[in-house]
């Protein structure tokens, strides 16, 4: 699963531009991009912001309801974890033709390919449990995340079938299982979607993994809460999930679909072409069959 191409090159002199045309204030500033990722390219402005910019349509509208819904987010999980809820945002100009956004510079550095520990779990076991909570029904939709996992054996079993994808044949079998479930009946909640080790940050000052934000909330919508659950095999080393589990009151039948999340998003992530995303979709998939 190649990065998709950009449909927008986006890079410092057009950010520059787009800040001079719109938002002067911050134009001065100094500019540096520091991602460049299947949806949108992130560039540091100064030392306490980013700049957050589309680089394909389908990024855009993900764009707009983080600004939409952000703040609320915010405000409800900030107590545990900061989230990039925009400060200022853009609009399209100068042949750009998307909005765009102002984001805190949040602290830390991405989990990546190790196995996060205990502290991390229990801050990611309260997040979840300050987001998890009854969306409104204009809550944006995505046919991708939180939906009953029938609407994706299609998708999922032929990737397990084409892809080469490590132990393969293991987690086609463990996808049917969790397929079998009957689908969450439950109030559509918030969930972020995309709870993977590369959208969480950890402080490690002190030689400790410690949360210190939860970040690219494209994927947010409403629906089942086992989406984000999976992040136990995701993200956590085996006393991680011990912890994590202890502390997130979910039904069985919750943490088995939430397996075959684990099972969706680990293969997606085995067919990247990042090597980062193939190191972290082997150790997801020995986690989800193994414990």
């Amino acid at each position: 699963m190649p990065t998709p191409a950009a449909e927008v090159d986006v890079d410092v002199p057009l950010v520059r531009s787009l800040l001079r045309d719109q938002l002067p204030d911050l134009a001065g500033l100094p500019l540096e991009v520091v991602a460049n990722g299947w949806d949108n390219v992130v560039l540091r402005l100064g030392d306490d912001l980013a700049v957050r910019v589309p680089r394909r349509e389908l990024a855009a509208r993900l764009v707009e309801h983080e600004q939409r819904w952000l703040p609320d987010i915010a405000a409800r999980v900030g107590s545990v974890v900061p989230v990039p809820a925009p400060v200022r945002t853009g609009r399209p100009a100068l042949g750009y033709p998307w909005s765009w956004s102002i984001v805190p510079w949040l602290p830390g550095t991405a989990i990546g390919e190790r196995a996060a520990g205990v502290p991390v779990a229990e801050a990611l076991a309260a997040f979840v449990g300050l987001l998890h909570v009854p969306a409104p029904a204009d809550a944006p939709a995505n046919p991708f995340r939180a939906v009953p996992l029938v609407s994706r054996s299609d998708a999922v079993l032929t990737r397990l079938d084409e892809h080469g994808v490590h132990r393969a044949g293991e987690l086609a079998t463990l996808w049917r299982t969790a397929a079998a479930v009957p689908a969450y009946a439950g109030p559509p909640v918030w969930v972020h979607g995309d709870l993977h080790p590369f959208n969480l940050l950890v402080d490690s000052s002190d030689g400790v993994d410690r949360l210190s934000a939860v970040i690219d909330f494209g994927d947010v919508t409403a629906g089942d809460p086992a989406v984000d659950l999976a992040t136990a095999w995701l993200t956590l080393d085996r006393p991680g999930r011990s912890a994590f589990r202890a502390r997130v009151a979910a039904p069985d039948a919750t943490w088995l679909r939430a397996r075959g999340w684990a099972v969706a998003l680990a293969s997606a992530l085995a067919t990247a072409d990042e090597r980062a995303f193939r190191s972290v979709a082997r150790r997801s998939i020995d986690a989800v069959l193994d414990d």
